[in-house]
């Protein structure tokens, strides 16, 4: 521009970029109105993700699908789904994309295929691993299904209700039935988090408990710098309950956490834990917020005791 300064590339043109990277490495594909796919070939390894496209665009680095470099520069191959809106991917392009890999034996072509996504992304990790038998499925609060007649009790996520949640690659909990591994992460605080979690059974399945992370687990695991380690882990197939509770105690020095934490004993109204924490966390750093339920506290306490 006139001015120096750079202007922001539009969604048509950004989505152009995609086609180009695709063309170039692999290849980009609209499935239908509402879905797209980028497939960038590296390696044997392949990580599959699902976010929303709307997401993509509005990070401000790279734009490009999650985990582009943290995947390209560990040489492995990605298959990046974007839904455009809150869909589930609930939309018979997307379902028959999946069947077309699998009939033509794509996911064959590579040693370790892995699924994973966050949430309404893994949900669809679950139910499209089954187009890969033997993956890896990484799931992160997922959702099992939106069916109202199994999850009656989910008050969340108003506007997919209306899909369909009967037809392919419906249920999580039965489409991976077939992987090799799925890890499945949740808060068991996080009621409906904890409920869709539980629906999740079978010998393949290994649950890890995140308490006091609530919803948005994944953003945490980035300020605590775990991410990585844990999709590292599982794609090795190396990680275990123990080793992800030791990358858990990261959390303690993170203050997102600190304050779930402080929210969850205000919530339980326990004053002399309040004060205990409050102390070992002002111990640490300058925290305005802990030094205000300090003082909270210690008034309760002396309350109770005059």
């Amino acid at each position: 521009m006139a001015d120096g300064t750079v202007s922001e590339p539009t969604q048509l043109e950004w989505r152009k970029n995609l086609e180009k990277v695709g063309a170039a490495e692999g290849f980009y594909e609209a499935l239908g109105d509402e879905h797209t796919a980028l497939f960038v070939e590296r390696g044997k390894t392949l990580i599959v993700t699902f976010e929303n496209l709307d997401h993509v665009y509005e990070r401000g680095e790279d734009r490009m699908p999650w985990g582009y470099d943290f995947v390209s520069s560990r040489g492995w191959s990605m298959l990046g789904l974007m839904a455009h809106d809150w869909t589930w991917y609930r939309d018979d392009a997307v379902h028959d994309f999946f069947d077309r890999l699998r009939d033509d034996g794509f996911f064959e072509r590579f040693d370790n295929v892995i699924f994973y996504g966050a949430s309404m992304g893994a949900y669809a990790a679950s139910v499209f691993s089954a187009a890969a038998p033997g993956a890896t499925v990484i799931c992160i609060s997922p959702q099992a299904t939106l069916d109202r007649e199994i999850a009656s009790w989910e008050t969340r996520y108003r506007k997919a209700w209306r899909r369909d949640f009967h037809s392919r690659y419906a249920y999580g909990p039965e489409m991976v039935q077939s992987a090799a591994a799925v890890h499945v992460f949740y808060d068991p605080r996080a009621a409906l988090d904890a409920m869709h979690a539980a629906l999740f059974q079978g010998e393949n399945v290994i649950k890890y408990r995140c308490r006091f992370m609530g919803h948005r687990i994944a953003s945490l695991w980035l300020l605590m710098g775990v991410l990585k380690p844990v999709i590292e882990g599982c794609v090795a197939g190396t990680m275990t309950q123990p080793e992800f509770y030791t990358l858990l105690r990261r959390r303690r020095e993170v203050a997102r956490y600190q304050k779930e934490m402080l929210a969850a004993l205000e919530k339980a109204d326990r004053p002399k834990l309040i004060r205990r924490y409050c102390t070992a966390v002002l111990a640490r750093r300058g925290a305005p917020v802990f030094r205000k339920a300090l003082r909270a506290a210690d008034a309760r306490i002396a309350k109770f005791k005059s």
